[in-house]
């Protein structure tokens, strides 16, 4: 138990410097220490309740480019996608999906990373958004991966970080807590797991206040290389903890 704790500390504590500098990605980074000897179901609910405590801080500390116009798509498909994702759980191998999302993440992030000038996709509209949202939805209730996919949308549509960090952070925000609400409502939340609610919380709010501070003094480019970054290791993190599974 007493490792158990501190694993779940030490993920949360690097998770949420993640997520507060990239606003995204806590359940990426965090699943990618804690897949190897955390329970699935339970690592699913701890990533889910970071990510959204890590959402709800950065909210009140970083509300830059806010753009209810922008957003409201992502809300939107996000709705539809979460209830589909967590009705997906049961039915979806774990250690399949996260090697096919971190396949498509070591395979185009770099590409973006290294090309003079990224591709921009202007078509599409806000019926692409939604769609994307969707995704990002269906990906949160599989395991709290909602910012993902929008985030390389939002990367390829050419926006400048600070709209694009308050797209993927409201998002992020509303589809965690609709994702914490149907893991509550589905049983998935025990009461075994409510002490480890009280680790996860303190572990991550420094590093998270710490990671806010740090994304307002930088650049433009440093972000896009920032992001493309930590989707490229958090995607390698999860081919490690999924491959060697599905091999054996």
């Amino acid at each position: 138990m007493d490792q158990l704790l501190v694993i779940l500390a030490v993920g949360a504590a690097l998770a949420g410097f993640v997520q507060g500098l990239s606003g995204f990605a806590f359940g990426m980074v965090s699943m990618s220490i804690w897949a190897w000897t955390v329970d699935p179901r339970l690592a699913a609910v701890m990533a889910v309740f970071g990510g959204l405590t890590g959402q709800l801080l950065a909210a009140l500390t970083v509300r830059r480019g806010f753009d209810w116009r922008r957003l409201l798509p992502f809300l939107l498909g996000g709705l539809v996608g979460v209830p589909l994702g967590t009705a997906l759980l049961p039915q979806v191998n774990a250690q399949v999906f996260k090697a096919g999302l971190g396949a498509l993440l070591v395979i185009w992030c770099p590409l973006m990373l290294m090309a003079r000038q990224l591709p921009r996709i202007s078509i599409g509209g806000r019926v692409a958004d939604a769609v994307v949202g969707t995704i990002g939805g269906v990906m949160g209730g599989l395991g709290g991966f909602t910012g993902a996919i929008p985030t390389l949308w939002c990367t390829l549509r050419g926006m400048d970080k600070d709209a694009q960090r308050a797209i993927i952070q409201n998002f992020n925000l509303g589809a965690l807590a609709l994702t914490m609400v149907t893991y509550v409502a589905q049983g998935m939340v025990t009461r075994e797991m409510l002490p480890l609610f009280g680790v996860v919380a303190p572990a991550m709010l420094v590093p998270t206040l710490i990671g806010t501070r740090v994304y307002i003094g930088i650049s433009e480019a440093r972000f896009r290389q920032i992001v493309l970054s930590l989707l490229t290791a958090s995607g390698a993190a999860l081919l490690a903890s999924s491959v060697p599974r599905l091999l054996a």
